[in-house]
């Protein structure tokens, strides 16, 4: 945990309009595709975008005979991502059978991992403010193969089935149902999405669906979440009912709050909330039964007899963890340490691994506070403004740190550090040869700045009695002297001399 951080009990969403007082509870079933270049039980490719059914093996379609292989690199990456979790990694898990008819799944069973999952108890740590963040607890890490895709778009009397999916491996992450909010979920999708993709596990990516989230959500009387908490009792929490395949922050938290609503107006009509699937309908901004919820039994969990159990070696998860990157909450807190900068931009750099390893690029040696603020409000503020991510960034942080070394040395002044900026980002170019090409070198010599000065104290005789007698005028002057030098004046030096020049 973060020492910088205050952690406090989660508070419950207070839900506007009931004739009671209610509290949220919610879990997540956070589904992310592994980052791998083939599947979980196949050699098949997994790359996004191919033609239908191009990326299909003997084994993803089932055919007689064929047995399912492990892919190795796959535990590794549950492995990798059970330990950026601060997990416990089992060294003793199983796979086992998960039966229910899909016409995307050609097995007619699901291979998951149900009583020896990979990855026991851990932790997220969700940041929900300067200074606050709060703790959701990871009950468990299994492995599983995702399903196919059904398209029932193309043809008005038929189905079509596309198999690439089938067989990609999935981290299926179950929370505990720690969170008490529709922003506070949202919040800890988005923090489990930046770990995962600085661990490099799986890509993030909500819009192919490599990350996608089955939303829980009960309501429960005040004081019943603290008596779950002390007896491990779910039915104090209520029924809860499950929001199927979430692949948007923003739709999560809609879900979320209708379906709140709807079990409230449900109890305190006198009826009871039926525990069911649901399907969220953004259109309409409610959320709709898609069929009851299942329970374990109902799938005829049963071992898998096709595959053996995975026996991990601890030297083995003690290498993995010895490789794993600096992860977010770590590199935040050492950015404010390091560079003195505040929480606040610290999380705005950190948001993307990439953008960290940006900044580090361009505070190498250099002030860090100077290379956070032109890194978030110069570079940043004008990618986000234009649609860019770091990847797409004009300006290199080679060039950057060159404008911020320009600066450091009295070369430029901030002002023409800026014009420099926008046309090393529109043209391109070294900035040192661009600054001595065009002549944007700041005027340093104290005999020309001393005539700049004088030269505009004597065209404005009133001006300067009115600055004697408040003096907060003389900023005029040096904005005078910056203009008839077009920027390149040293700004400390003008000041200096219109102070001592004007008798202030």
């Amino acid at each position: 945990m973060l020492d910088h951080l205050a952690y406090e009990a989660p508070k419950p969403k207070v839900i506007a309009g009931a004739r009671h007082d209610w509290e949220l509870v919610i879990g997540m079933e956070v589904h992310a595709q592994v980052a791998s270049q083939a599947k979980l039980f196949s050699g098949a490719s997994t790359a996004f975008g191919a033609e239908p059914n191009a990326n299909v093996s003997f084994v993803d379609a089932a055919m007689p005979g064929m047995l399912p292989v492990i892919n190795e690199f796959c535990v590794e990456q549950a492995v990798r991502t059970g330990l950026g979790l601060k997990a416990k990694i089992n060294l003793f898990s199983a796979f086992d059978r998960k039966n229910y008819f899909y016409p995307d799944l050609p097995q007619g069973y699901q291979i998951s991992q149900l009583y020896h999952p990979i990855v026991g108890d851990g932790e997220v740590i969700v940041d929900m403010g300067p200074g606050l963040a709060r703790r959701v607890r990871i009950e468990r890490i299994h492995l599983e193969q995702d399903a196919g895709k059904s398209i029932h778009d193309m043809d008005p009397a038929l189905s079509f089935v596309d198999l690439n999916r089938t067989g990609v491996a999935l981290m299926e992450i179950v929370s505990r149902p720690d969170i008490r909010s529709p922003e506070e979920a949202a919040a800890y999708v988005a923090k489990l999405r930046q770990i995962l993709r600085y661990l490099g596990t799986c890509d993030g990516n909500m819009q192919n669906g490599n990350l996608r989230a089955d939303v829980n959500v009960s309501v429960c009387r005040p004081g019943a979440y603290e008596r779950y908490l002390e007896t491990g009792d779910h039915r104090h929490l209520g029924t809860r009912c499950e929001i199927k395949n979430m692949n948007s922050m923003r739709f999560i938290q809609q879900a979320i709050e209708f379906e709140a609503r709807r079990q409230i107006a449900i109890l305190e009509e006198g009826g009871e909330v039926v525990q069911e699937t649901r399907l969220y309908d953004p259109d309409r901004g409610e959320t709709r039964s898609m069929r009851s919820k299942e329970e374990a039994h109902d799938y005829r969990y049963f071992p898998d007899p096709d595959l053996l159990p995975l026996e991990l070696d601890q030297a083995w998860v003690d290498a993995i963890a010895a490789a794993l990157p600096e992860l977010p909450d770590a590199r935040k807190a050492r950015y404010v340490t390091q560079f003195g900068i505040t929480e606040y931009d610290a999380g705005v750099l950190t948001a993307e691994a990439e953008n960290a390893a940006f900044f580090e690029e361009v505070a190498r040696g250099r002030d860090g506070k100077q290379a956070a603020n032109w890194v978030i409000n110069e570079l940043f503020g004008r990618l986000n403004r234009e649609g860019h991510t770091i990847a797409e960034s004009p300006v290199s942080a080679a060039q950057l740190g060159a404008i911020l070394d320009l600066i450091a040395a009295g070369t430029i002044s901030g002002k023409i550090a800026k014009e420099l900026f926008e046309i090393v980002y529109t043209e391109g170019g070294d900035p040192v040869r661009i600054v001595e090409e065009r002549g944007m070198r700041q005027v340093t010599d104290a005999g020309a700045i001393e005539a700049a000065v004088d030269a505009v104290i004597a065209a404005n005789p009133a001006q300067v009695e009115k600055a004697k007698a408040n003096p907060k005028l003389a900023g005029w002057f040096v904005g005078q002297v910056m203009k008839a030098t077009e920027g390149k004046a040293n700004p400390a030096a003008v000041n200096a001399l219109v102070t001592r020049k004007l008798g202030l």
